[in-house]
């Protein structure tokens, strides 16, 4: 298990964001205001940490294929600044080549900030092998990791039912026992992507069961919206009866 102190480096107040965390979209209208990615990816090889990171923060931006061998190379950089920008690179430039190196570098970074960035990744990349390693995050790591590890589940629906049924377990553990309670909304969100994939079964009936629980019982204000948000999203009649009578009788 990672210690909380992993990210102390920087004002406990920002724990939960990253020098990254504001990627903007990619959109035509910025277009002409992107870096040359032929340039950019001469810069990934240049011996100078700031101008390795500036490169590969570009293509957190930049949709270019090219570009992904030389991410996934500099995942084990010296410097952890450009780790976690070639890591929001592949989170924008997401590769089955890159989901292996992702998983190695969650397990064995020391930074907080790189492992944020990892899971992130690993979310985008939508693949299979992602599960175990994200639903280890979402119970071992700092809370900073847990909130996008939570996230990241949540892109099990287009992964495939098996990978569904995988990710629910951790994120309804999460929902009812992190002490956090960003992580437990994220929780409640991924819950309800998931369960639109889901026929109704016993895990279907147990996420239901879970996001009832956190929507009549978390003391979180925020984590009871949210799961209130997914019961009406997944359009679950108990989920719905029970948000009806509990308003009805003035709990909220």
């Amino acid at each position: 298990m990672y210690d909380e102190d992993d990210l102390s480096l920087l004002d406990a107040e920002v724990e939960l964001e990253s020098p990254l965390d504001k990627i903007e979209p990619l959109t035509a209208e910025s277009e002409e205001a992107k870096p040359d990615p032929e340039l950019m990816l001469a810069l990934l090889e240049n011996p100078q940490p700031q101008q390795r990171m500036l490169a590969a923060r570009a293509f957190c931006d930049i949709e270019y294929p090219r570009a992904t061998p030389h991410l996934i190379r500099l995942l084990t950089d010296t410097c952890p600044l450009v780790r976690v920008s070639a890591a929001y690179g592949l989170g924008r430039n997401p590769s089955p080549d890159a989901v292996g190196p992702l998983i190695a570098q969650l397990h064995q970074d020391w930074n907080g900030y790189v492992r944020k960035g990892v899971v992130w990744a690993l979310g985008n990349c939508r693949d299979r092998r992602s599960l175990a390693p994200l639903a280890d995050a979402l119970k071992t790591d700092i809370s900073a990791v847990r909130l996008w590890a939570a996230s990241a589940l949540a892109q099990m629906a287009d992964v495939g039912y098996e990978a569904v049924l995988g990710a629910i377990p951790p994120l309804i553990g999460a929902l009812v026992k992190d002490p956090v309670a960003a992580v437990r909304s994220n929780c409640a969100w991924a819950i309800g992507q998931l369960c639109r994939e889901l026929p109704s079964n016993v895990v279907y009936a147990t996420a239901i069961d879970a996001l009832i629980q956190a929507f009549a019982e978390d003391q979180d204000l925020g984590v009871r919206e949210d799961a209130k948000a997914s019961l009406l999203g997944v359009g679950d009649p108990r989920g719905l009866q029970l948000i009806e009578t509990l308003e009805q009788e003035g709990w909220f």
